[in-house]
């Protein structure tokens, strides 16, 4: 068994775990450097391999989980780029879809967004192809010629082009990036929107295929940078990174793919959270990700992480959405996930008589006043110590005087109350926050959470996680070992994946007409080859090995929104497609409450390729030696109570609340009322009584 690396860069810590060829598993978590992510990530690189005595060389493979992607988009920070669309349609990104939404409502000075490239930087050819896929107007290539002489005299560092129904027919698409290659310099990415998503909707396929290439030469850099220096650590394992739909890819393939790369470190927490559940039997989980900047909340049912294909970046929205029109909207497949600025590092805060709590985050730099870097701000981590809550983490000795001065100046003093008071408001007021996420991904998509059993990942979810689940009904949590470090973990087991997909529309009637359905069906299944053939050679799979899986998006006729429905395998027949309609119906009655029978019709043919590259299951933590229970005071339903304080290493046997237990990397709180019972492999099912 080869050595794998696997690293996490988040807003606060950067988490790094080895498994080994003798499966025991090391973990290291430093602090995350905004600067240069890469330096935080190789000092946990050099500590695990040298916790474990192994050789750089030893290592088979290293899996990469970061959030350039969106720190990129949300920041715009990416390269200066050209957007080049069909004569008509230049001013579509400056219309785009706006929406306003919270306080920007009652804003009579608002401000329209400036447009991801501006107009300057945006230009047209003459060119129509129809929704069918026929030439209405052909490229006009003299004034294709200009546009490239034009965009060459701007200077940019990328191309996105996305010509309207190109979809259908990407002809006039790949021409033009051919002419536009010819007039940039060599390595100048000049990206299609036929290459990158084709699929109907000129707006989202136009963000998605700008945003490709504004992020990909960023990604393209720091992939080079990390491997040039994991190389002179003596590491040559070829480097794969997390895409947001739960699989990795090849560092090439991410860096010129970059858009699939935007929720890479939040979907690997749901991909440890399925395999977690699965080990225990459970199939329908709520996955908590609660780190030192943000808190994240992922469904999965029946074993299967939930799916979106498309989703916002950036943007507001109320109680963990994020609202249409608010920001830039991406069609790649990602696991659905939602999130709130509430993380173990946000900043509380006295505004006006009333508590605030994130999404400001103290970072890695200086992060929380407790860890004694120079933090003078109080957050949730500051009051989870003086509550009683921590006693030390990842590796820091934390400073109760610290947090108890700073709460007792920002929030204690400013709203007349005691500084255990002014902690306790803080950590309600967090979960919360957090309780919005979950409420976003179960009640809100019409699915009882009651029934779930919620995954507890993350530095801080330990801590959160049992009054989290009991704000919903939930009576099971579920703790991995090590879940200080549970997205890390979900890395090792990845497999390699991509997803394609192209525009299919034909109404499923049709499809299922014995007079009309055979040529229909025989465009479907040959849609489907092609898809097929490009996925493998994405991953390179040429020589087998990989599962195929398909599924199409479907639709009530006349609507604009699809679900996603699954293919079995085997040929596409009437009946394949029927028993697809049939699974729309319910789908859709799932969500909306709403029996419909009208015709519906097939918009998308997706295939999906997984190359088995991951770590199948992970050992049990090696045996520990189990030091002795303390005690000491933690606030519970108003007072401070003397509780148990156990040390999860060597944790056997069943645990009564209230307790909490500690290890380096998170601190678990069982409040009263909770039972809970450690398994072979180290995980803590709680589970609270009647």
């Amino acid at each position: 068994m080869s050595v794998t690396l696997a690293s996490d860069v988040g807003g606060t810590f950067t988490d790094v775990v080895l498994i080994g060829g003798d499966g025991r598993v090391h973990v290291a978590k430093t602090l995350t450097t905004p600067g240069d992510p890469a330096e935080g990530l190789l000092h946990g690189v050099e500590q695990v391999l040298g916790d474990a005595g192994v050789a750089p060389g030893d290592v088979g493979r290293f899996v990469h989980a970061t959030t350039l992607a969106t720190n990129v988009i949300l920041e715009r920070t990416g390269v200066p780029v050209a957007f080049v669309t069909t004569e008509g349609f230049g001013s579509m990104l400056a219309l785009g879809r706006q929406a306003r939404v919270e306080e920007d409502r009652y804003d009579l000075a608002y401000v329209q967004p400036e447009p991801p490239v501006p107009l300057s930087r945006t230009f047209t050819v003459p060119e129509r192809i129809t929704a069918a896929g026929e030439v209405l107007h052909p490229l006009d290539e003299e004034a294709a010629q200009e546009v490239a002489e034009r965009i060459a005299r701007e200077g940019v560092a990328a191309v996105a082009i996305c010509l309207l129904h190109s979809y259908a027919n990407p002809a006039h698409e790949e021409r033009l990036a051919e002419i536009v290659a010819a007039r940039l310099p060599a390595g100048t990415p000049v990206v299609a929107s036929s290459a990158v998503w084709p699929e109907i909707g000129e707006y989202e396929r136009a963000t998605t295929t700008l945003m490709s290439a504004y992020v990909g030469p960023v990604m393209a850099s720091y992939l080079d940078r990390l491997g040039g220096r994991l190389r002179a650590l003596g590491i040559d394992a070829p480097v794969h990174v997390m895409e947001s739909a739960g699989g990795v890819l090849p560092a090439a393939l991410a860096a010129s793919r970059a858009v699939y790369t935007i929720e890479s470190g939040p979907a690997a927490g749901v991909v440890a959270a399925a395999r977690l559940g699965a080990r225990r039997g459970l199939a329908d989980l709520v996955s908590f990700d609660m780190g030192g900047t943000t808190a994240k909340a992922g469904l999965v049912r029946g074993g299967r992480p939930g799916i979106t294909h498309e989703f916002q970046v950036g943007g507001k929205g109320s109680f963990g959405g994020r609202r249409p029109g608010t920001g830039v909207p991406i069609k790649v497949p990602a696991i659905d996930l939602a999130e709130v600025g509430s993380g173990g590092g946000s900043i509380a805060w006295a505004d006006a008589g009333t508590l605030r709590v994130g999404p400001r985050s103290a970072g890695a730099d200086p992060g929380p006043a407790c860890y004694g870097r120079g933090g003078t701000l109080p957050t949730v981590t500051d009051a989870n110590l003086v509550l009683g809550y921590l006693d030390g983490f990842g590796g820091f000795a934390l400073s109760a005087d610290l947090a108890r001065a700073a709460i007792a100046e920002h929030v204690a003093g400013p709203l007349g109350v005691g500084v255990t008071e002014a902690a306790a408001a803080i950590h309600d007021i967090a979960n919360a926050q957090m309780g919005a996420a979950v409420h976003v991904v179960t009640v809100r998509r019409g699915i009882d959470p009651r029934g779930h059993t919620l995954v507890a990942l993350g530095g801080a979810a330990p801590t959160h996680a049992a009054r989290l689940a009991e704000r919903f009904g939930i009576g099971r949590v579920l703790v991995p070992a090590l879940a200080g470090v549970g997205s890390a973990l979900g890395l090792l087991h990845a497999d390699l994946a991509i997803e394609r997909a192209r525009t299919f529309l034909a109404p499923v009637g049709a499809l299922t007409s014995c007079s009309a359905g055979a040529g229909l069906l025989g465009a479907l299944a040959e849609a489907f080859a092609g898809l097929e053939r490009a996925a493998l050679a994405d991953l390179a799979a040429g020589g087998g090995g990989a599962a195929v899986t398909r599924s199409v998006g479907m639709r009530f006729a006349g609507q604009a929104h699809a679900f996603t429905v699954d293919l079995p395998p085997g040929p596409i027949t009437p009946g394949t497609v029927q028993r697809a309609a049939e699974e729309f119906y319910k789908r859709y009655h799932e969500s909306y409450g709403i029996d419909l029978r009208d015709p519906a019709e097939v918009t998308t043919a997706r295939v999906r390729a997984v190359l088995p590259a991951g770590a199948r299951d992970l050992p049990a933590p090696a045996p520990g030696p189990r030091a002795a229970p303390g005690t000491r005071p933690i606030w519970l339903d108003g007072a401070f109570r003397e509780v148990p304080v156990l040390t999860r290493a060597g944790l056997t046997g069943e645990i009564t609340g209230p307790c909490v237990i500690t290890e380096p990397q998170s601190s678990l709180l069982v409040p009263p009322g909770w039972r809970g019972t450690v398994d072979d492999g180290g995980a803590i099912l709680l589970e609270a009584g009647p």
